[in-house]
């Protein structure tokens, strides 16, 4: 005959499942398998025993003299009782216990699937519920399997298999099976009735909480941690702020000769960190947002959130960074559309006015570039094809026949 407490006994002992849960489910299956045979389970007690791992199932009727039973289900005559205990009497209660055999092999069966049916979705749900409330935290796993999109992950601290996605992954992972992998949990979901959860190292949070274990001053709340934005496995723009007017957030952040910062840029695959410190002054903002490259003045326009930033002429690439990645970090770190001009108070010795291209360049052209700020040849040249594109109305073709000829100009 089939142990239906065996069965429990194998999940209690592996399954991280709350005693009271366990309990009601196990008197839910057991009632029902009264239920089908009797009819009810009114008179009936379930007593369960999840620390040794068994029950008791016991039928309760009053005694009444032979003859007198006029309902089966909560009475029993006095001879039938005796036969249970003959220390019985009439009016008492008579305690019968049942056994998993009196039910049949086919009912203990459909029993034992059911309660492994149930224990399976309770397990499912405390395993969602649990990682739901982690979205968030920093978890630490062993890749288990590598496939073409993702990668499998076991959880270090309860076993259970997370999902990291290809593209969570940074630029440059490259994981071997059996390699421990920090990340954090980005989501939850279910799937076809599993847990699935989704872990990533591109997130922004990622960069916090590594901020947060390397800098004790950002756990302790001395330190906030106001914004970030990333281009991961790129560069990364972080605003903090110090409550304590005594301690620099920058320099806490950094550490001593970059001690904290480092290890977290080789956590990041070289990710180049910039950590500025938060000011709710826009303009200042935008400025320290633009680091490395020094800034000589910025037009503000709050409405429609657009800053007309004014560097000298060797400050322009390094505001817009390789590919444009400095200053795309910091539009999204401050909330505004930001053009870079170059300063045009004084020229070049060897630049040339773009008036002196009307031969080779159509007049509205020029006027395009002369709204963006660029009056000059080398003006234009400061800025990449992609800065060109973005910020005039300038068509692709059109830009790299404009570069090539101001460029041929300084050729010889």
């Amino acid at each position: 005959m089939i142990n239906l407490v065996d069965t429990f006994s194998d999940f209690k002992s592996s399954k991280n499942i709350d005693r009271p849960t366990m309990v009601r489910v196990l008197e839910d299956v057991f009632r029902t398998l009264i239920k089908k045979k009797y009819g009810s389970d009114e008179n009936f007690n379930v007593i369960v025993n999840t620390q040794q791992g068994d029950l008791e199932m016991w039928r309760v009727r009053q005694i009444v003299p032979d003859g007198e039973v006029t309902d089966d289900r909560s009475q029993v005559s006095i001879s039938e009782a005796l036969s249970i205990d003959e220390s019985y009497e009439t009016g008492e209660e008579c305690y019968e216990q049942l056994h998993l055999e009196d039910f049949g092999r086919r009912a203990v069966q459909a029993a034992r699937q059911t309660l492994i049916s149930r224990i399976m979705e309770l397990e499912k749900d405390e395993i969602y519920r649990k990682y739901v409330e982690r979205v968030g935290d920093m978890v630490t796993g062993e890749v288990s399997q590598i496939m073409k999109k993702e990668f499998l992950i076991v959880d270090d601290a309860t076993g259970h298999e997370l999902l990291l996605p290809k593209q969570e992954s940074i630029r440059g992972d490259f994981f071997r099976k059996g390699d421990m992998v920090h990340c954090i949990i980005k989501s939850v979901e279910m799937k076809n009735n599993t847990p699935v959860v989704i872990v990533s190292r591109t997130d922004n949070a990622f960069l916090e909480k590594l901020l947060e274990q390397e800098v004790p001053e950002i756990e302790d709340g001395i330190i906030a941690v106001k914004r970030i934005v990333r281009l991961p496995g790129e560069r990364a723009k972080v605003a903090v702020e110090s409550y304590d007017e005594r301690v620099d957030p920058v320099g806490a952040c950094v550490g001593m000769k970059g001690s904290r910062i480092h290890g977290i840029v080789r956590e990041l695959r070289n990710e180049n960190i910039d950590i500025i410190n938060f000011t709710s002054n826009e303009s200042l903002l935008i400025q320290r947002s633009l680091t490395p490259a020094k800034v000589t003045s910025i037009d503000l326009d709050s409405e429609n959130k657009r800053a007309s930033v004014y560097l000298e002429p060797d400050q322009v690439s390094l505001a817009i960074g390789k590919g444009g990645t400095n200053i795309k970090l910091a539009s999204k770190l401050t909330g505004y559309e930001i053009d870079v001009y170059r300063n045009t108070d004084e020229h070049e010795i060897d630049d040339v006015d773009l008036d002196e291209f009307t031969d080779e360049i159509e007049a509205w052209i020029i006027d395009e570039l002369k709204r963006i700020g660029c009056d000059t040849a080398r003006s234009v040249l400061a800025l990449n094809k992609e800065e060109l594109l973005r910020r005039t109305e300038l068509e692709e073709e059109t830009v790299d026949e404009l570069l090539k000829i101001l460029a041929s100009e300084f050729e010889d």
